[in-house]
């Protein structure tokens, strides 16, 4: 009798186009993502419950555009609390399969996988995430386990010189048949699970490892399932863009961003954690990229409460401040990027929650066009960024950003701000204030702050 698990691949294999074209991406995600991630709030140790508990938090948010529930890494760990590989136990199937550890997501059990979980998300009208380092267990190849629906090995498959620096789970697959065969078979498998977005880790960049992004790629379309393929970690090389952008989604332009200004680093070649101010000079590369379904990603805003068991650090409240967070989405607003919540949503603070219900900024990330920064700008703003976007009917939108450790009040005409000349009024999207017609701005912003505008033209 075939087991429930392979019987599940065989469904996808056989009744779901298995050669159908790439969905274009521009279907896939047509503005960029926005949802919430567990692992700033919860590292390896989310289970059904606080992921549940979070989701249904998140489903409050949903009328914003907040939609994709994404489980991080560690959900096929036994002992999340483990200090080394054999402590974890990763929970495999007889294919080598990485499936839900039981114990921690009890809806999985009895071959069901995250069918049921997935069910559930989607009822609450979101979408369902998982995350996975890419490669194959390297227990499933120590016993050289079947690759389901395929004649392969797990042997045939592994390169066995080939682990993530930071993740000794796995090893990575070779690029031949028996490697795609494996991609294969767990795309099918999480397209029967009802994945709507999977998060691959250790493949844009330390190492960047193309072939198996491909393979990723070619799987989900023989899958039959729309699937957002985000793409992690940074910084991508921007020598890359054209390769990734033809494969996935969303792909990272920088390391780990966490809930600093700007970190100190011991060596020059070390870039994580990196800072809210570290973006700024991350996106530069990636200036018109983001567009028809193809967005760089700026990493998960570490906003909130990162407890009980954050991916790094102490449990804690952001050490962000509410100008830091302001800043932060702002500027990933304007730049078009993925926005992936990162706080432990079941302790939603008032300030956080605000600045996550603000629908005309939301509306500058997910309907704005022609974003970019302001290359040449008027003395006075060495430490000041701007960015400039158009939107939908002929408005213009304005992000100024301050980068200095000291407040700063600068006036300016908007031409120079990189605007039409002429006299405009704006209004502030986060406080709603009104500024009349004039030919110049006047601006105000304490440390790390920044202020978003929209801009209308009313007299020459």
């Amino acid at each position: 009798m075939l087991n429930r698990t392979f019987r599940t691949i065989l469904l996808a294999t056989f009744f779901l186009p298995a050669l159908c074209a790439v969905t274009p991406a521009e279907e896939i995600a047509p503005t960029p993502p926005m949802g919430w991630n567990s692992w700033d709030a919860y590292g390896f140790t989310i289970d059904e419950k606080d992921f549940k508990a979070n989701t249904q938090e998140l489903a409050r948010l949903r009328s914003y555009g907040w939609t994709y529930a994404v489980i991080d890494e560690g959900w096929y760990m036994g002992n999340p609390f483990g200090d080394n590989l054999q402590a974890r136990r990763y929970v495999l199937d007889e294919h080598g399969l990485l499936i839900p550890a039981p114990a921690r997501f009890p809806s999985s059990a009895n071959g069901r996988g995250f069918k049921p979980l997935a069910d559930w998300v989607h009822a609450q009208g979101l979408k369902f995430g998982l995350h996975i380092v890419r490669g194959i267990p390297k227990e499933a190849v120590n016993t050289n386990v079947s690759i389901a629906g395929a004649s392969f090995r797990a042997t045939d498959a592994a390169d066995t010189t080939d682990t993530c620096p930071w993740d000794p789970g796995n090893y990575g697959l070779r690029d031949n048949t028996a490697g795609q065969s494996y991609y294969d078979s767990m795309l099918a498998l999480y397209a029967a699970w009802g994945v709507d977005f999977v998060k691959v880790d250790c493949i844009a960049d330390h190492p960047y490892k193309v072939s198996e992004i491909r393979q990723i790629a070619q799987a989900i379309a023989k899958a039959g399932r729309p699937i957002v393929l985000s793409l992690s970690p940074g910084p991508t090389a921007p020598a890359h863009a054209a390769e990734i952008r033809q494969y996935g989604q969303m792909w990272r332009i920088s390391n780990d961003v966490w809930d600093g200004w700007i970190f100190e680093h011991k060596r020059p070649d070390d870039d994580f954690p990196m800072g809210v101010r570290n973006i700024f000079d991350r996106l530069l590369p990636w200036v018109g990229q983001a567009g028809e379904g193809r967005w760089p990603d700026a990493d998960m805003l570490p906003f909130g409460m990162l407890a009980p068991h954050p991916g790094w650090g102490v449990p804690r409240k952001s050490r962000l401040s509410a100008d830091e967070e302001r800043t932060q989405l702002s500027l990933l607003a304007i730049a078009r990027s993925p926005l992936i919540l990162g706080a432990n949503l079941t302790k939603l603070d008032k300030t956080t929650r605000a600045l996550l219900t603000n629908p005309d900024v939301i509306g500058v990330d997910q309907k704005t066009h022609d974003n970019h920064p302001v290359e040449h700008l008027p003395a006075g703003f060495e430490n000041v960024r701007v960015w400039v976007a158009a939107g939908p009917d002929g408005k213009r939108f304005l992000g100024v950003f301050n980068l200095d450790d000291k407040p700063v009040s600068l006036q300016t005409t908007w031409n120079e701000l990189g605007l039409d000349a002429g006299k405009h009024a704006a209004r502030d999207l986060w406080d709603g204030q009104r500024l009349d017609g004039s030919d110049h701005l006047k601006i105000s912003l304490p440390p790390h702050g920044s202020t978003l505008y929209e801009v209308g033209n009313i007299a020459r």
